[in-house]
């Protein structure tokens, strides 16, 4: 051993890293293989049946101690006990399903996916969020780990999610249960509890940054289930019935002012994005409900905004002579990045990705119900640049003939196969020096 090394568990530590380098080399061919695949076969929220057997046929080569699959769903976690003693348990988080996306990408390996059963659809599906990607970067680490199984001072759980996306609703309205939450309540983290809980997204930043945040990268979100009942009655003869279109109308606007009643340095959203009714051209239907998500960075401001969403929507009702109950579901708190976990793996990110290559991100409105995990048992939650993009004093801005920055969810959304074994390298690099001890909040 060198004068520098460093040594965990009677391990070389830089030796382990040198490994993990040339295992990751080794798999990334397999990687690229694999998310191209899942690509090609996305399935939608709770009906990843098909991408839960590609992940448990992998897993289940390898050996592990466990694969655990029928998890909220189709939720899989493999379990892998290191060779040596140690109480520390790292969590690896992926998720697995797909988006109700036409995709827009142009890359060769392309969905044409049409799910025709789906609640609501037809629609066309397509992985234009990464989940691909997240996938097959666990199982690419996962295979890396399993041959350094004699190295490692603990276990590793490799926690495959489905319903990232959200659940369905189904025709009647009902919403199904699903995602990170009902994996937790159904004990998937259980046994053995994590000491720390890891994961990343792809994003639009330059490939193989790797961009942080302490506090709240992602903010909290919410389910909005309104529905306005009125009364029936022919288009002819709207006096002889209660029309509740009109004010799902005004709600829809009116909810969208919200923004405006929250402080202005706390940034919230209300969106309404599907309107559902029973009827046709000619009919006043009894009901129209409303689907649509609260935004907010600052958790705190959640209850004040559901509030004013269900005062908006009685209120406007009941001027129309109709009635409105609202419903909030799906709720997903913000992800919680805490400092101390954030300056512990800091010196292992930038070793993965590289000097000058780990940037501090600003806080967004989208969410991840990894916070689910990360807030419970706590730990880490960074992205992964995968984009034709360069930092230019500090932020990202597009190469020159690349294909510039696409933001996820976006039909034309791109990641770069040059990634893959960075995300690799960053599962395993963290999974080591958390289990080693380097990495503690």
């Amino acid at each position: 051993m060198s004068g520098t090394a460093q040594q965990h568990g009677g391990v070389d530590a830089d030796d382990s890293y040198s490994r993990i380098d040339e295992l990751a080399a080794g798999v990334e061919q397999d990687v690229i293989a694999w998310r191209h695949h899942l690509h090609r076969h996305p399935e939608l929220s709770n009906r990843e049946e098909n991408t839960a057997r590609f992940i448990i046929d992998r897993l289940r080569a390898l050996g592990l101690d466990e694969v655990r699959t029928g998890i909220a769903g189709h939720g899989v976690v493999g379990v892998l006990r290191g060779g040596l003693p140690g109480d520390r348990v790292i969590a690896l988080r992926a998720d697995f399903d797909a988006l109700p996306v036409k995709e827009a990408s142009g890359v060769d390996f392309a969905s044409t996916v049409v799910d025709e059963d789906y609640p609501g659809g037809p629609f066309p599906v397509a992985h234009a969020c990464g989940h691909d990607c997240h996938t097959a970067m666990l199982l690419g680490a996962a295979s890396v780990l399993a041959q350094l199984r004699d190295r490692l001072a603990g276990t590793v759980l490799l926690v495959f999610q489905p319903a990232e996306e959200g659940p369905p609703v189904d025709s009647d309205g009902t919403v199904e249960k699903g995602g990170a939450q009902q994996m937790d309540d159904e004990g998937a983290l259980a046994d053995p509890r994590p000491t720390m809980v890891y994961g990343m997204h792809v994003a639009p930043l330059p490939k193989n940054c790797v961009g942080y945040r302490a506090g709240n990268p992602f903010g909290a979100s919410c389910m909005i289930k309104i529905v306005v009942s009125g009364k029936q009655v022919h288009g002819s003869t709207p006096w002889e019935g209660v029309d509740p279109m009109p004010p799902a109308a005004e709600i829809i606007t009116a909810t969208g002012q919200l923004y405006r009643q929250i402080s202005a340095f706390d940034p919230i959203t209300v969106t309404i994005g599907h309107v559902q009714d029973v009827g046709r051209f000619n009919i006043i239907g009894e009901r129209v409900a409303l689907f649509g998500t609260i935004r907010c960075a600052a958790e705190s401001d959640m209850e004040r905004v559901q509030g004013l969403v269900r005062r908006t929507a009685d209120h406007i009702a009941q001027a129309y002579g109709c009635a409105a109950t609202v419903e909030f579901l799906q709720d997903v708190p913000a992800v919680h990045n805490d400092p101390d976990w954030v300056e512990a793996a800091l010196p292992t990110l930038e070793r993965v990705a590289g000097p000058g290559r780990i940037v501090n991100t600003p806080p967004t409105l989208g969410y991840d119900d990894v916070s689910v995990f990360v807030n419970k048992y706590g730990g880490l939650y960074v992205v992964l640049g995968c984009q034709d993009l360069e930092l230019v004093d500090g932020e990202p801005r597009p190469v020159p003939g690349g294909r510039g920055a696409v933001f996820n969810h976006n039909p034309a959304f791109y990641a770069d196969d040059s990634v893959l074994v960075t995300g690799v390298r960053l599962h395993a690099n963290i999974a080591v020096d958390h289990l080693s001890g380097k990495i503690s909040g």
